[in-house]
């Protein structure tokens, strides 16, 4: 059978006919929030991207047999632990996909190098997935929470709001996030005057709000993301806090955020993001495709998610199997990306995706165009600026 199978791949070779990839398989695994607050921003709009990038690289076409599946974490860490254990001991899955909470992406880093297999990471923020807890079977694709400080922290305090309070989520992103914000607004002159943690997720910010406003703040720094952002907004614009004065800071806050709250109410907030779908007319095409199948414009999550399986694809092809979850890391960190949503994009040895990210202002209800014409774009951050340098320790591309 050996001899049978060289034979006719050499026949094939002879008579011209192109050999196709030999029946790779690739199972991927779509694991995020699809009931909660981040289930807009990621859910079954990640797992509809990844579909997209599986159709445009032409997997079929090139013999690679692709399946995606889905499941909801929760935003437990337990539960997402235990569907990415029953994923690759049983399903037979080779890469996990989005994972948005961090404290669910740690597990799930942690198991995936445990069992050789492939975390494309799109909605998790915290810079721990490639420092602390680095692993030469992470790729921490879309943004981190250093790029978010470094965009909106810094441009806020260079505005002008040098008094910060922090109201932060009560778990890793939240921390991470409120940890790297505070850095850069001392760096850039600033003073921090407080913080507070609340639940996640929350209803009711009202008290956490009172302190804030009680604080002297110049700024209000919303280290959350989701529907807690969009709740804590709504109840500052209800206690009256940007209209006596201060100004409220959304650290991440995504296009479905922004088109929940309104242009009335969320017009001149600054955020950072790594994709809008207005940016250009591939990104305008893309999006349209998109908006086709879930009725809403991507969120930078959704895009992360399509552009890190079209490069997990391509290095797949390159190794030949999807096997070796280790192989096919290594095989993306020495590819040159020129993505379609991203532009011209790099895996650093840590695992950490170098992109430019992108700092916009909501538009005034009188600016937009449309349901989805929400930013202006005000300016943009190179990849080296964004993120954080890589530690030594976590160049897996030494060892």
């Amino acid at each position: 059978m050996r001899k049978f199978a060289i034979s006719a791949a050499a026949l094939a070779a002879m008579m011209g006919t192109p050999v196709l990839a030999q029946d790779i398989n690739v199972k991927l695994g779509v694991l995020n929030d699809r009931s909660g607050v981040y289930a807009d921003l990621s859910g079954e709009g990640s797992a509809v991207a990844t579909r997209m990038a599986v159709e445009d690289f032409g997997a079929a076409e090139k013999g690679m047999n692709v399946e995606v599946i889905s499941a909801d974490h929760q935003n437990k860490p337990d539960v997402g632990s235990n569907i990415a254990r029953e994923w690759y001991d049983v399903d037979g899955v080779n890469a996990i996909i989005d994972v948005p909470t961090s404290s669910v992406a740690l597990a799930v880093a942690d198991i995936t190098a445990e069992k050789n297999g492939v975390l494309l990471d799109s909605g998790a923020g915290s810079t721990v997935l490639t420092r602390e807890q680095c692993q030469p079977t992470t790729v921490h694709w879309t943004y981190d929470t250093a790029a978010l400080a470094n965009g909106t922290g810094g441009a806020v305090t260079n505005a002008g709001g040098e008094k910060w309070f922090f109201l932060t989520a009560d778990y890793a992103f939240g921390h991470s996030l409120e940890e790297n914000t505070m850095e850069v607004v001392k760096q850039n002159g600033g003073e921090v005057v407080g913080s507070v943690r609340h639940p996640f997720p929350s209803q009711d910010f009202s008290s956490f709000l009172l302190q804030a406003q009680g604080s002297g703040a110049d700024v209000i720094g919303l280290a959350n993301a989701g529907g807690d952002t969009v709740n804590a907004i709504k109840q500052a614009s209800e206690f009256g806090i940007t209209q006596a004065g201060q100004k409220l800071a959304a650290l991440l806050m995504f296009v479905t955020d922004v088109h929940s709250l309104g242009a009335e109410t969320a017009q001149g907030l600054n955020l950072t993001e790594a994709f809008y779908w207005d940016q250009n007319d591939t990104t305008r095409e893309w999006s349209a495709r998109f908006e086709e199948q879930m009725g809403s414009k991507p969120t930078m999550v959704h895009a992360g998610a399509y552009s890190a399986t079209m490069a997990y694809l391509e290095a797949v092809e390159a190794v030949g199997s999807a096997e070796d979850g280790r192989a096919v890391v290594a095989k993306m960190k020495e590819m040159d990306i020129d993505d379609p949503l991203f532009g011209k994009t790099k895996v650093r040895g840590d695992g950490r995706v170098i992109h430019d990210m992108y700092l916009f202002e909501v538009k005034a209800p009188g600016e937009s165009e449309g349901e989805w014409d929400l930013y202006n774009q005000v300016s943009t951050i190179s990849g080296d600026d964004a993120f954080l340098p890589m530690l030594d320790e976590c160049d897996f591309t030494k060892k």
